[in-house]
């Protein structure tokens, strides 16, 4: 596990300064802390930060094949490594160590960029070739690991990190201001835009060539839902499953360094540990934080208590933390740096902290993320199966119907499916299920200086769903989340949060071959009737307790909306002040001052917006307006992370 960065002058004409490439890396020490490595070709440079996990005496990056013409920089995990290994040596390959590392490049001596196709893990790695002096970068299947790239002054520049990015002397840091409207109705910005003008996010199941002179961009694997012929019997359907997960935890399990588990009480995270407890002949270390607040009649409003029940049940070494506002507010701006750019999600800070805990344990950990996605987890999911119901309307009855609900109290979540129900278009529809804000909300909080790209986020969902072969509603839902929710928010939020801590996250089930059989399973075996992810509790059953299965889903349940209104106002009246947003052009203050005032009143809840705007506020200042620190200071500020 580890950090990459690079570039190439792609008109192969400046000798590559490897000063720049060692701001590049300073920049994401703290993906790295183990080691560092470069390889400096010609216009080429490229080098890589080590979290060591696997072979630990001899998997120093970069890695070079047996004839020394392919070098590689590699950040994450094959897990079939040992497998792929042996038949390389049986082909008369020489291998030196026994690192995933070695395997990929030799592999891509035999067989060019078809070495995608037999790597299952995660992954953001380059290769050179010395002899064709091209530049091979690859990302993986889900987008587990993240890269982004852009291409400056005839240079191409890449890396794992955009503050990577940022060091290089041809890179400057501006805002994409259509990267803003689409962050404001989906609370992230979808691929391959970014929150930076001109620096692009890899995307998934994505390589990238460049070769005199050209760039090209390919996609090599994608998601099919057409249906196992003969089908599954539903018996026959949880016995693979459970063989495939099972496959996949033990795989993740090989490791040179502790390790452990995030635990939320959850069905994906209880039956990860309840895996790991089967296949380990210790204790599973497993890690899960709350909240310091309670119900009125002081009961737990947070998972511990689930958690603590999987703990027991399979005896773990358990640790807990409780976050209280404090903490929410001082990990705030350290969170959003390392996030590269804003997520308006209250529970970024809450997966830094339980990082930090699980990382004075354990070097890596199992996380529980891409069952929702995978087998509709989601309220959205059940809430769309009633959208033919609401197509017959007629727009002015539509807006009848949104305007009544809106003035009516609380109901925060009804009224946005509600929105999102009375809406026709699929791609517009899809995008404002449970969205930051809604399209019409959106207008009214942007500039007129904005109207060019004030715009909804449609168009990032109809460029996939015009790809996909699924037909089913709910797979083409699970389709694009799989493509933009789950790779440009949980993933991103989990990679950056866990390496920010030097902490490698392994997530089983994105398993590229149970992502597979998920898809090709009938929609009745995901969402049956009201009951979401029927099968993988089916499965799970046979693992964890039923109160585990049966229990409400609950997230991180932040009291952010409390904690806005007492100990972080302070904070946000400074954040999203007139002074500092009139500055800026780019907002009405009026909306933004009343949302605060209805909100601290109690008449509305706007927590999710107005963390939304406190985040993009907090990179602004620290990414836009204050490039110097946010690129000069970051060698510091990445060490202290892991301090």
């Amino acid at each position: 596990m580890c950090g990459i960065a690079g570039y190439i002058d792609t008109n192969a004409i400046a000798a590559a300064d490897p000063s720049a490439l060692r701001g590049m890396l300073d920049a994401i020490f703290h993906r790295g802390p183990d080691d560092s490595g470069e390889l400096i070709d010609g216009p080429l440079a490229m080098g890589m930060r080590r979290l060591s996990i696997i072979d630990l005496q001899d998997g120093q990056q970069p890695i070079y094949d047996e004839s020394g013409r392919f070098g590689i920089v590699f950040n994450g995990e094959i897990y079939n490594y040992r497998e792929l290994r042996s038949d390389l040596i049986a082909r008369g390959h020489t291998l030196k160590t026994h690192s995933d590392t070695e395997v990929i490049v030799h592999l891509y001596e035999e067989v060019g960029a078809a070495c995608v196709d037999q790597l299952r893990g995660m992954f953001g790695f380059a290769v050179w070739d010395h002899h064709k002096r091209e530049l091979f970068i690859a990302r993986d299947r889900m987008g587990i690991k993240p890269l982004y790239y852009t291409h400056r002054n005839g240079k191409l520049i890449f890396g794992s990190e955009i503050k990577a990015l940022l060091q290089h002397p041809e890179v400057d840091a501006s805002l994409d201001h259509r990267a803003l409207s689409e962050y404001l109705s989906l609370k992230f910005v979808p691929a391959p835009r970014t929150m930076f003008e001109g620096i692009l996010s890899l995307p998934p199941a994505h390589t990238l060539t460049v070769l005199e002179g050209q760039i090209e961009i390919e996609q090599y694997w994608d998601m099919s839902f057409a249906p196992q012929t003969p089908p599954r019997s539903e018996e026959q359907a949880t016995e693979e499953l459970l063989e495939i997960l099972r496959d996949s935890v033990q795989l993740r399990l090989r490791s040179d360094v502790p390790f452990g588990a995030f635990l939320s009480g959850g069905v994906d995270s209880s039956t990860i540990v309840a895996l790991m407890s089967e296949a380990m002949s210790e204790p599973v270390k497993t890690f899960s934080v709350g909240f310091d607040h309670r119900s009125e009649d002081g009961k737990s409003l947070d998972e511990l208590p689930y958690a603590q029940q999987i703990a027991d049940k399979f005896q773990c070494d358990h640790h807990t933390l409780l976050i209280t506002a404090d903490d929410f507010i001082n990990h705030a701006e350290k969170v959003l740096f390392h996030l590269d750019q804003p997520i308006a999600d209250q529970a970024t800070v809450a997966t830094h902290m339980v990082a930090k805990l699980a990382r004075q344990h354990v070097k890596m950990v199992l996380t529980g993320e891409g069952g929702d996605e995978l087998f509709a987890g989601y309220a959205r999911y059940e809430g769309e199966q009633f959208s033919p119901w609401f197509r017959p309307l007629q727009n002015p009855l539509r807006h009848a119907v949104n305007g009544f609900a809106r003035r009516l109290p609380g109901m925060r979540r009804a009224k946005i499916a509600l929105n999102a129900l009375t809406i026709g278009d699929e791609a517009t529809r899809f995008a404002n299920w449970f969205p930051l804000m809604s399209d019409d909300a959106k207008f009214g909080l942007l500039s007129s200086a904005m109207e060019d790209v004030s715009a909804g986020a449609a168009g990032a969902f109809a460029t996939h769903l015009d790809k996909t072969d699924a037909r089913k509603p709910l797979h083409r839902m699970l389709y694009v989340d799989s493509k933009l929710w789950l790779p440009d928010y949980l993933l991103l939020r989990g990679d950056k949060l866990t390496m920010a801590n030097s902490l490698e996250a392994r997530v089983p089930l994105l398993d590229h071959k149970l992502v597979e059989f998920a898809a090709s399973l009938p929609t009745n075996m995901k969402l049956r009737g009201r009951e979401r992810k029927y099968l993988l509790k089916r499965a799970a059953s046979r693992l964890i307790p039923e109160s585990i299965i049966n229990r409400p889903k609950q997230g991180f349940p932040i009291p952010i909306e409390k904690w806005l209104r007492k100990e972080a106002r302070p904070l946000m009246r400074d954040l999203l002040s007139a002074d500092t947003i009139g500055r800026r052009g780019l907002f009405n203050q009026t909306v933004i001052d009343g949302m605060m005032n209805q909100h601290e009143s109690g008449m509305k809840d706007h927590s999710t917006e107005l963390w939304g705007l406190m985040s993009f506020e907090m990179w602004m200042q620290r990414f836009i307006e204050s490039q110097s620190s946010a690129t000069s200071g970051t060698s510091t500020l990445a060490r202290a992370a892991v301090n």
